[in-house]
C-alpha cells in the first residue's frame, strides 16, 4: 500500500470474513505490522467479527460506532479504539462520507509470546486483558492519541521495512505505542487469564465454523451446531450468542449470503442456482434476505460488481484462504 494512500474500507473488511467470522490480513511475512489510511463513504452491513491481529484505528475525522458484543462503543475525532483478538465485534455506524480512520494492525508475537508473563507480555496486556467490560477508547482529551498518531505515521513512513535497521525503527515505534497505552491502561484490573479463557472458549466453537463452512448449502439446524461442538442445544445456543454477540441462526444466514456474494461475483450462475447452492430452500426468502443484508437484490448488486470491475482478483495480494483462527497462511486476521 503505498503511504498515506486513503483507500475505502468498505473493500477490505466485510470480503476478508471467513466461515468462523475471523477477518484475515496478509501481512508482509518478514514484519507482521501494518498502517492503514481508510475512508468509509456509504455504511454497508458488517458481519461481526474477530482476528487474529491487534488493532488500533484512531479516528481522523467524523464519528465511529463499534458494537462489542452487546455493547456499544462511540469514537470521536482524536479518539483511539483498541480491539484484541478474542472478542466479537463490528463498526455498525459512521458519519458517512465525513469518516476517515487511520489503523495500526499487528501480530503480537512480533512484541513477543502471548502466553506466559514477561516484561515483553507487558506491551500487550492492554489487549490480552479485555474483557466485555473493557474501556475500549482512549480519548483524545488524554493526550495519548495524538503521540500514537505520531508514531503510527513514523511506522508508515518505513513501510514496507525492507532493510534490518527499518524494521528495528518499526518495532521501536510499535513498542513505544504499547508503553504509551498501557501506562494510560496501568489502573484497569485485567489480566493475562482473561484472554486465555477467551481462547479456550473460542477452540469450543472451532468444530462449529468447521461444520458450518462444510455443510453450509445443506439445512443446518441450532442442534447440528451442537452436536459439532458436543453441547445440549439450550447450553448452545447461550454459549454461542454470549461469545459471538449474535444467535447462530444470525451466524448462518450472514455466512450463507457472504457465500452468494462471491457466486454472484465471479460466476454467471442464474439467481435461483446460487440461492439452493448457499443453502435457501425458496429463492423468494433468499431475495429478501440478500437484500436485507445486502441493501441490494442479488440482480443489482451483481451489476454493480460488474460495474466496479471487481471479481475474484479484486483484492488479491491483500486476503489470503482463511483458515479458521489462524493466520500463518498469511505470513497475516
Amino acid at each position: 500500500m503505498a503511504k498515506n494512500k486513503w483507500e475505502d474500507a468498505n473493500l477490505f473488511i466485510e470480503p476478508n470474513i471467513n466461515a468462523a467470522g475471523v477477518h484475515v490480513w496478509r501481512f508482509e511475512p518478514v514484519l507482521p505490522i501494518d498502517v492503514n489510511f481508510w475512508t468509509f463513504g456509504k455504511l454497508t452491513p458488517i458481519r461481526m467479527n474477530r482476528h487474529e491481529y491487534f488493532e488500533l484505528l484512531l479516528a481522523d475525522s467524523g464519528e465511529f460506532t463499534f458494537e462489542v458484543l452487546s455493547r456499544s462503543v462511540t469514537i470521536r475525532q482524536g479518539d483511539l479504539f483498541l480491539m484484541g483478538s478474542t472478542l466479537f465485534h463490528r463498526l455498525s455506524g459512521h458519519s458517512g462520507a465525513k469518516a476517515k480512520g487511520i489503523s495500526l494492525f499487528f501480530l503480537p508475537d512480533v512484541i513477543g509470546p502471548r502466553y506466559g508473563f514477561s516484561d515483553d507480555t507487558q506491551y500487550l496486556m492492554p489487549f490480552l486483558a479485555q474483557d466485555p467490560r473493557f474501556p475500549f477508547v482512549v480519548p483524545a482529551k488524554t493526550g495519548v492519541p495524538g503521540k500514537v498518531l505520531g508514531l503510527m505515521r513514523s511506522i508508515s513512513a518505513e513501510l514496507p521495512a525492507v532493510s534490518a535497521p527499518q524494521r528495528l525503527l518499526v518495532k521501536t515505534y510499535l513498542k513505544m505505542i504499547l508503553a504509551l497505552l498501557a501506562v494510560h491502561y496501568a489502573a484497569y484490573q485485567g489480566s493475562e487469564a482473561v484472554f486465555s479463557r477467551r481462547r479456550q472458549d473460542l477452540d469450543r466453537l472451532r468444530p462449529v465454523f468447521e461444520f458450518v463452512d462444510q455443510h453450509y448449502h445443506e439445512p443446518i439446524t441450532v442442534q447440528h451446531a451442537a452436536s459439532a461442538a458436543h453441547m445440549s442445544a439450550s447450553h448452545f445456543a447461550r454459549f454461542f450468542k454470549q461469545l459471538t454477540g449474535q444467535s447462530f441462526v444470525t451466524h448462518l444466514t450472514h455466512f450463507r449470503i457472504e457465500k452468494a456474494k462471491e457466486l454472484l461475483a465471479v460466476t454467471d450462475k442464474k439467481i435461483a442456482e446460487v440461492s439452493e447452492e448457499v443453502g435457501f430452500c425458496s429463492q423468494s426468502y433468499f431475495g429478501l434476505t440478500f437484500r436485507k443484508l445486502a441493501e441490494k437484490t442479488p440482480g443489482e448488486y451483481r451489476d454493480r460488481v460488474a460495474a466496479l470491475g471487481t471479481g475474484a482478483s479484486r483484492f488479491q495480494g491483500r486476503v489470503g484462504a482463511a483458515v479458521p483462527g489462524d493466520s500463518r497462511r498469511i505470513g497475516l486476521a
